[in-house]
This record gives C-alpha cells, sequence and structure tokens, in this order.
C-alpha cells in the first residue's frame, strides 16, 4: 500500500505527465472533431423481412486433471447446432483434419468445406492456420504446445460456419448474418482469408441475382483498439448527438494509428495498389451508438467491405433488435441469444462433466475405477458451500 506521505507526489508526477501528453489528447479530438460532417442519423427500417442470424461458438472447457476438454459449439441465434466437436491441448491436429472429411475425400463438417473451397493443400489444419501446431509436433513434445491453439481451432470453426451458411445455404428472407466479433482475422495462412471473403461475396451477389434476397454480412465487437483510443475524444467533441441513434465511418488511417500491425487496417480497397495484400480484412470499421442518449454505449461494427455503401439499410435493420438487446442494453439481441445458446451451464454443465468421468471411467478397470470415485467424491464435497 502506498505510505500517505506518498500521495502528495503522486498525485504531482501524475499532474505533470498529464500537462506534458495534452498535446496528444488535442490531436485525437482534432481528428474526431473532423469526423463530425460525417455522422448519420440511423433510420429505422421494417418494410423488408430480414433475419438476424447470429453464429457464435461458446467457450466451454471441461477440466479433471490430467485432461482439458474444450468443447466446440457453435450455434446460431434460433437455437440450430452447426457444429459440435471436442478437442483437447494435446489432441492430435493430423487426425483433426482428417475428421473433417469422409473416407472418400469429401468434406464432411463446414471446416472441411472451407478447406477444400480455399484449395488448402495438403487438407490439413496446419496449412489452413500457422497457429494451429503440425501433428507430428504435437505427438513428440506435447509438452512443449501452447494450449491456446484450441481456441484458434474454435474460431476457424465459427468462421467455417459462417461460410458455409453464406456460400451453401439459401435464405428463404432477406437475412444478416451477426457475427461475433470484427470481420477481419490474422489466424488464416498466406491469402486464405482473402479467397474466403472472396468467395462469399460470390455467393452473396449470386443469391441477390438468383432469388432477389439481400444477404448483409457485418462483425460487432464490444470492445476494439479503435474504440478504445477515441473514447474520450468522441464524448469531448459531442461526436454523436442527443436525439437519435447514430454511426460514423472511421477512416483507414485513423484505423490504423490504433493497431500495433497497420495491416489490421488496409481492406479491401488496397487490393491494386503496391505493397502488402491486405490479408487480414474483409470489412469497413463504423462507430455506432443504437441509444439515443450521450450515455449509451458505443460498438465497433465491421461491414462486409463491398456492403459499405448499404451501410444505412444494415444499421437500420439491425437497430430495432439492438433496441430489443437484453441483458445487454443495445447490444444486439440476436447475439446475445446465440451466446446464450452456445455457452453451457448449470444443469447442462453438470451433464458434460459426467460424460467427462463416465468417459475416464472407460479408460480404468478394477481398483482404479475405486480410487476415481473416491477423488470425484472428494472434489464434489469440497466444492459444497457451507
Amino acid at each position: 500500500m502506498f505510505d500517505p506521505k506518498e500521495i502528495p507526489q503522486m498525485r504531482q508526477v501524475i499532474r505533470e505527465a498529464m500537462q506534458r501528453d495534452k498535446y496528444h489528447l488535442d490531436e485525437l479530438r482534432k481528428e474526431i472533431g473532423a469526423l463530425s460532417s460525417e455522422v448519420k442519423v440511423i433510420r429505422p427500417r421494417t418494410t423488408t423481412a430480414v433475419s438476424l442470424v447470429a453464429s457464435d461458438g461458446g467457450n466451454n472447457q471441461l477440466i479433471f486433471d490430467p485432461f482439458h476438454v474444450q468443447l466446440i459449439r457453435v450455434v446460431d441465434s434460433y437455437g440450430e447446432q452447426l457444429c459440435l466437436d471436442t478437442v483437447t491441448p494435446t489432441t492430435d491436429t493430423d487426425e483433426l483434419s482428417r475428421d473433417q472429411f469422409d473416407y472418400d475425400g469429401s468434406p464432411r463438417t463446414a471446416l472441411g468445406r472451407l478447406i477444400k473451397d480455399l484449395g488448402v493443400y495438403p487438407k490439413t489444419l496446419n496449412q489452413l492456420s500457422p497457429m494451429i501446431p503440425r501433428g507430428e509436433a504435437i505427438r513428440n513434445k506435447p509438452d512443449e504446445i501452447s494450449p491456446s491453439w484450441v481456441l484458434v481451432y474454435r474460431d476457424l470453426c465459427e468462421w467455417a460456419v459462417l461460410y458455409e451458411r453464406i456460400c451453401y445455404r439459401n435464405p428463404a428472407s432477406d437475412t444478416i448474418f451477426v457475427r461475433d466479433g470484427l470481420l477481419r482475422s490474422k489466424l488464416f495462412s498466406g491469402k486464405h482469408f482473402i479467397t474466403m471473403r472472396k468467395l462469399m461475396e460470390k455467393s452473396i451477389a449470386r443469391i441477390r441475382e438468383e432469388t432477389k434476397r439481400k444477404v448483409y454480412v457485418v462483425g460487432i465487437a464490444k470492445r476494439s483498439k479503435v474504440l478504445e483510443r477515441y473514447n474520450l475524444a468522441m464524448a469531448l467533441e459531442g461526436l454523436f448527438a442527443l436525439g437519435s441513434p447514430r454511426f460514423v465511418r472511421i477512416p483507414r488511417n485513423l484505423e490504423a494509428k490504433a493497431y500495433v500491425w497497420p495491416e489490421y487496417a488496409r481492406g479491401a480497397e488496397t487490393e491494386d495498389e503496391e505493397g502488402e495484400a491486405p490479408k487480414f480484412v474483409a470489412g469497413d470499421m463504423y462507430l455506432v451508438r443504437f441509444g439515443q442518449r450521450s450515455g449509451d454505449p458505443i460498438w465497433s461494427v465491421d461491414v462486409f467491405s463491398s456492403q459499405s455503401q448499404e451501410a444505412s439499410e444494415v444499421f437500420g435493420y439491425l437497430l430495432a433488435d439492438a433496441i430489443n438487446g437484453f441483458p445487454v442494453p443495445y447490444y444486439p439481441l440476436c447475439l446475445q441469444r446465440a451466446h446464450e445458446y452456445a455457452s453451457i451451464y448449470d444443469f447442462d454443465l453438470d451433464i458434460m462433466q459426467d460424460e467427462v468421468f463416465n468417459a475416464l471411467k472407460d479408460l480404468l478397470n478394477g481398483w482404479e475405477i475405486t480410487a476415481f470415485e473416491a477423488i470425484r467424491f472428494r472434489s464434489d464435497f469440497l466444492d459444497r458451500r457451507y
């Protein structure tokens, strides 16, 4: 703890630091002030039937040492299960890659279909993403492998589900696909992310031509580096006036200032320019406030780059869903429902945990089962409240 005598000195050095860096806040306010003329009001749209389909992968981990089982479950906001798998940090990724395909080589899962359509060769998860370890590395040196790769696998499954819904299903009505997170990723190798974006754009154009249905893609983030950087400046400049929901497009140069790696702000508009290709970005960023008051939350929203000119229409459709958001106010209800369906807790969690225990018992025999049951009883007893 601070000694009371040290507090005046601490207060002084903090104020001096703020005075020295005041120019930085002034620059941020100047950058935000330049956007004031670009702010637009969100007009609610109800004339066209729009289905808000949000995919969400729950982060469900079942632990009983020495096993850490990650349940990969992706569902939409209607409760339809789109992906179900289980992995552990020591799962052989070569076998996991083969599980995405049938014996004849045809895709068996959404991720397998994405691997095939992207032309990944050989058809392994490691070739799709460098963040997935090779099977050989896991088999030979499992203790040296970072367990975080299972979360990368979960994110790849989410992208694969989104890709499959757009490219292999024709919606019955105009549809907005809402992703939990921005439309950008550094998980993919080479130009695979660009290829996936182009295939989705092609499918969206085909659906509109053949069925006259409109399909939109957006990604929403509760937090982002851009929002953190400009949050104070927006409040001081009064960027979003009271009275109506509003949004504003964030130019790429302001995005780049917020990121450590500027390539995370290089979009499709730079494909014909010299330099590195836009390998990680599929959307144009907007800051959006669906509420009417100055204290209402502001979200970072990516609109599919090829649909950025239709942003007003997209936000108009999202508005009603965001107004109904609960328990997080003014956050799209479809995303909150998807997350609720994807998460496993209470009785469902007990069922899954029991399945882990039963699978463990199948590995044991005789007195080993008795010893295991004693450990399980002791764990249950210690978890009880008194």
